[in-house]
């Protein structure tokens, strides 16, 4: 059972709360929270994750790590712990910097954007949750190139404005 918060369209939790597997879904003007990571080497690379076969939504795609807030968790304690859960990396609150906020009114979330910058050995990666199988590291012109292809999930939000701006902000 995955128990999400839901807000409504200016982002204030309402109080109400809905398992992520019943049939029932959000209502209109109801929406959960979702974070995505985007973790940067000093090479100005960014770090992809392949997601497993076994995965309802796009199996055995490249994405950067993202998932949905669970009820209680605001959205920095979210993605410190999806980072945690699928890459084995341990992150502090003082690593993360934040990015943007997103509203998706077609996927009823609001989707926060966290940037980290370390280098990590892709060896040194601890898939602990059976979510992820491999990781990369990737230049903007390789990402790029895999999202031309399909390779890359389509729910990602990130593009080379974002990277130059991403990169700003992590030097």
């Amino acid at each position: 059972m995955e128990l999400w918060d839901v807000y409504d369209i200016n982002r204030k939790c309402t109080g109400k709360v809905i398992d992520r597997h019943s049939n029932k879904k959000l209502e209109v003007g109801e929406y959960h929270l979702v974070v995505e990571a985007i973790i940067i080497n000093f090479k100005g690379e960014i770090l992809l994750s392949k997601r497993s076969k076994s995965k309802n939504n796009y199996p055995d795609m490249w994405e950067s790590t993202e998932g949905s807030c669970i009820k209680g968790e605001n959205s920095l304690q979210a993605i410190l712990r999806e980072i945690r859960e699928e890459l084995g990396i341990i992150f502090k609150e003082t690593d993360a910097i934040f990015y943007k906020t997103l509203r998706d009114d077609k996927a009823k979330d609001f989707k926060d954007i966290w940037l980290f910058r370390k280098n990590l050995e892709i060896n040194d990666l601890n898939y602990t949750d059976g979510e992820v199988t491999d990781s990369k590291w990737v230049t903007i012109d390789e990402f790029e190139e895999m999202i031309n292809n399909e390779e890359i999930i389509p729910t990602i939000d990130f593009a080379r404005e974002d990277y130059k701006k991403c990169l700003k902000l992590i030097c």
